[in-house]
């Protein structure tokens, strides 16, 4: 259990410094700079290899990926063939993104009725990596007044990708 929650914290710091870049999240949020410092080592030296494609940081994100099949090689003690390696890390970091967002939507949906307009910095840079899922779900659905059923939606998928991912690791 410990050594999961260690890979699947660093392939999540490498998932947030491409989910910042691609959303274009405040650089200067002091939790951005937490992510990009701590991402930095390994990802300078890749991103001189990888260019990045728009705002997609294709180093951040194979980091993110080699951590998921690292993990599955140690746990398989290198039994799998290197095929099902890579199709198993690829799943487990999908899975640690899916994670991210779902805890990150719900604790903003609860944050949103304790403290309703706060402006907390770990609450602005959530907002900021969340809105740009949320809009076309919002662009969908129908006006309810002052209600946001988009979160219910978004949620709910991101529930059933979890679900489908847990039945490919299986």
């Amino acid at each position: 259990m410990i050594v999961s929650l260690l890979f699947r914290l660093v392939a999540l710091l490498f998932l947030l410094r491409f989910v910042l870049q691609a959303t274009q999240a405040d650089f200067y949020n002091p939790i951005s700079q937490v992510v990009i410092k701590g991402s930095e080592p390994l990802a300078k030296p890749l991103r001189a290899l990888l260019p990045n494609l728009g705002r997609c940081d294709l180093a951040s994100l194979i980091l993110a990926w080699a951590t998921g099949v690292i993990f599955i090689a140690l746990i398989s003690q290198g039994a799998l063939p290197i095929t099902s390696m890579l199709g198993l890390g690829l799943v487990t970091t999908l899975s640690v993104l899916v994670d991210f967002y779902w805890w990150t939507l719900l604790f903003v949906i609860v944050m949103s009725f304790i403290s309703p307009g706060n402006s907390h910095p770990v609450l602005s840079l959530a907002d900021q990596m969340i809105n740009p899922l949320l809009d076309p779900i919002r662009k969908i659905l129908p006006t309810a007044g002052p209600l946001d059923f988009s979160p219910l939606v978004f949620i709910l998928l991101l529930s059933i990708l979890q679900n489908l991912l847990q039945g490919l690791v299986r």
